[in-house]
């Protein structure tokens, strides 16, 4: 690890970066350029005392989550992250999976402030998210690892399904099972998706039952209905934009015509996000 290079890329990418590049308001007056120390560690998901002794040359060694979400963060492009993996004396992950958001594509996101919007990698872990679908689900930071993976959870972690209707949980675990064997079939023998799939066959007779059906489908659309403790049910289409080489996803929800989900993700905009300001 070469900690003194690692803090000053870190710092050097903080500070030509400008709160309006990464969605977030200039706020009061600045004392420095760029970004703040507390900004980019929210923006990662990471605390901020462990973010400034990245840039201070100490403290413990990043993990590759670390080291990813902090390149998303900065808006590092193919090559500066592969950068910043080297400096933290990791292994580049290879550019085929889906772990790396080309900041156009968060720059895209980040304007669609008025409706949820996500993005995944091809293996169901979230990566990046707006405050929108995070007052939508209640969970303001990034999970890491498994965690954050939305197949995973769904087998495995049952209050995961709280959010929606029970009548719909048997379609969402085919979606979920159909999506990720187009996944396991295109990626062809790729250790992380083989290693999630198995672990899953291992700890889910539901998803073993639907796994040996073979159905193969790429979700492009989907009508999706949440159960959100204050506003009740919201019922939304989700888009989902896939990227050339479809390793990265966007989902995209928006109000489902004839219903009040315009009106109640209005109110999610003002008291969720409110609520997570208020918690940080």
């Amino acid at each position: 690890m070469d900690r003194a290079g690692l803090a000053d890329f870190l710092r050097r990418r903080r500070e030509v970066l400008r709160p309006a590049d990464v969605g977030l308001p200039d706020g009061v007056r600045r004392r420095t350029p760029g970004l703040r120390r507390e900004e980019v560690a929210q923006l990662a998901g990471v605390s901020t005392d462990h973010y400034s002794r990245l840039e201070q040359a100490r403290g413990s060694a990043p993990s590759a989550a670390v080291v990813a979400a902090l390149a998303r963060a900065l808006r590092c492009d193919a090559d500066q992250r592969d950068h910043l993996f080297h400096l933290a004396g990791l292994s580049a992950p290879p550019r085929r999976a889906g772990r790396h958001v080309r900041p156009g594509l968060i720059t895209l996101a980040g304007r669609l402030v008025d409706v949820p919007v996500c993005i995944y990698s091809d293996l169901g872990e979230v990566l990046w998210r707006n405050d929108l679908v995070a007052a939508l689900v209640g969970e303001r930071d990034l999970r890491p690892g498994r965690e954050g993976n939305v197949y995973w959870r769904w087998f495995t972690v049952p209050s995961t399904r709280e959010l929606a209707p029970e009548e719909d949980w048997p379609r969402l675990s085919a979606a979920h099972v159909s999506d990720l064997r187009a996944t396991f079939s295109r990626r062809a023998g790729d250790r992380d998706v083989t290693a999630l799939v198995h672990d899953l066959l291992a700890r889910s007779v539901e998803f073993r039952e639907l796994w040996e059906r073979h159905e193969v489908a790429v979700r492009r659309s989907d009508v999706k209905s949440f159960i959100h403790p204050e506003v009740g049910l919201i019922r939304l289409h989700c888009e989902v934009l896939l990227t050339p080489e479809e390793d990265v996803k966007l989902l995209a929800y928006f109000p489902v015509e004839g219903t009040d989900a315009a009106e109640k993700l209005e109110l999610l905009r003002v008291i969720g996000t409110q609520d997570f300001r208020t918690a940080g």
